[in-house]
């Protein structure tokens, strides 16, 4: 086994693949849920969860695979998809379609409030995710 693939598959690697799975999982069932069931509630908010599911699921196989530059595009989308979707949804809720900025709400996304329904998960591992993959690319460089 090379270095590189020991230290994906050990360690804070195999945690943060973990995590993303899981988010994943949680992510994908949400949208699949409200798109099929109550759509036309919110059908931004609900089409911006579909898309943070899809970004999870990316992420997690470029996270688990060696992917880092598909890596690298997900996590940074995911990052910048949280900043933006949790600050409309506590300033603007309206303008995705939202009643209020409740996190815990029927209309709520995965990334609303910055993931406040999620324990602000979605905000605090594209961060991880990002310095895990600074720290691979600077120890595969001094390798």
């Amino acid at each position: 086994m090379s270095a590189q693939s020991r230290t994906r598959a050990s360690g804070v690697g195999r945690v943060l693949v973990a995590v993303y799975a899981i988010l994943a999982i949680a992510a994908l069932g949400r949208s699949i849920f409200q798109i099929v069931d109550r759509f036309e509630e919110a059908p931004i908010a609900f089409s911006l969860s579909a898309v943070a599911a899809v970004v999870y699921v990316l992420a997690t196989v470029a996270l688990a695979a060696g992917w880092d530059r598909l890596a690298w595009v997900t996590i940074s989308f995911e990052l910048a998809g949280v900043l933006l979707v949790g600050t409309l949804s506590v300033a603007a809720p309206q303008l995705l379609g939202l009643d209020d900025a409740n996190p815990f709400g029927r209309e709520a996304t995965v990334w609303s409030a910055f993931g406040a329904g999620y324990l602000f998960v979605p905000l605090v591992l594209p961060v991880l995710g990002i310095l895990w993959l600074r720290a691979r690319a600077r120890s595969e460089a001094s390798a």
